[in-house]
């Protein structure tokens, strides 16, 4: 069997530490970037290379090219006096690309989870708090994904803010176009938890 060359190799590593890339589609996306341009090469290679010096919104954790991402330094979003708390950056990503929700956000990176030591400090739950009554939010929205830590968060987190603050979580359920008898029943849990007036 051939040896390949260990440039090879390891760029086919380097790539298996993405998520969803598997050792056969790191060895194709290797071997098609063998055919490209050193300019190319070297674009890419840049690009991948500036991540490093990525900067976080210093408001909500957001990436930012500035010491506020784009959303924070709107006064029209922060005059809604409304915040979003997510787990991720790619959950804020998501619920921007709905176009629907106009008020401000906060990373926490992710979930309370004992076993793995992430407690409310690693969470920096209390500078959430000071955020949200220092900046007068009158409306909290826990967008944290359904799972057992994120239930845990979210009810850990409603109990640090004051009553008169407006606390409310992200309805989860049947998906539009989903057919009940293929759903867990996790999922027609919570669509049943989470059903409204018609």
């Amino acid at each position: 069997m051939i040896q390949l060359p260990e440039v090879i190799k390891d760029a086919v590593e380097a790539l298996t530490r993405l998520p969803g890339v598997g050792e056969k589609t790191a060895f194709r996306m290797v071997m098609s970037m063998t055919h490209w341009k050193n300019i190319e090469l070297e674009s890419v290679a840049h690009a991948l290379s500036n991540l490093q010096h990525l900067e976080l919104c210093v408001e909500c954790g957001m990436f930012a090219d500035e010491k506020n991402c784009s959303i924070c330094a709107d006064d029209n979003r922060k005059s809604s006096h409304s915040i979003c708390v997510v787990e991720n950056a790619s959950d804020l990503m998501a619920i921007e690309k709905s176009g629907h929700y106009r008020g401000v956000y906060h990373i926490l990176g992710g979930v309370l989870n004992p076993l793995l030591g992430v407690g409310p400090d690693e969470l920096k739950m209390d500078e959430l708090k000071s955020r949200i009554i220092e900046q007068d939010m009158q409306e909290v929205i826990l967008a944290i994904n359904p799972s057992v830590e994120g239930d845990a968060t979210c009810s850990y987190f409603k109990t640090l803010l004051p009553e008169t603050i407006k606390v409310e979580r992200i309805g989860f359920g049947v998906p539009i176009g989903g057919s009940l008898e293929y759903l867990d029943p996790m999922t027609i849990t919570k669509a049943l938890e989470n059903r409204k007036r018609f």
